[in-house]
C-alpha cells in the first residue's frame, strides 16, 4: 500500500475497521477525554483527544518518520472532523426529533 494515499488510506482505516472496534469517535473520543480529565485534573474535550494524538504522531514523526505516523496523524484528524458532525447530528435530532 506504499504508493496509495495516505489520506485515503486514513479515510478507510477510521471509516470501517477502527469505528467497529472502538465505536465512533465521539464516544470514544468522550470516554478518553473524561479519563484524562480526572488524571489532568483539567477538563479535556473530545476534540482535545484528538488533537493531542495528533500531536503525539507528530513527535514520533519526528523521532523516526514512518508511514504510519503520517496515515494515523491523517486518522486522527479525520476523527476530529467525524465527532464534530456527529455532535451536530445529535444535537439536532434532540432538538427536532423525527416522529416514528
Amino acid at each position: 500500500m506504499e504508493d496509495d494515499s495516505i489520506l485515503l488510506e486514513a479515510h478507510n482505516v477510521v471509516r470501517g475497521p477502527r469505528q467497529d472496534n472502538y465505536d465512533h469517535p465521539l464516544d470514544n473520543f468522550t470516554r478518553i477525554a473524561k479519563l484524562w480529565s480526572v488524571i489532568l485534573e483539567k477538563e479535556v474535550t473530545p476534540e482535545q483527544v484528538g488533537l493531542c494524538m495528533v500531536a503525539l504522531k507528530i513527535s514520533r514523526e519526528i523521532h523516526r518518520p514512518q508511514r504510519d505516523n503520517l496515515v494515523d496523524g491523517a486518522g486522527y484528524f479525520e476523527t476530529v472532523h467525524l465527532l464534530k458532525a456527529e455532535r451536530i447530528k445529535r444535537l439536532a435530532s434532540e432538538v427536532f426529533p423525527l416522529d416514528e
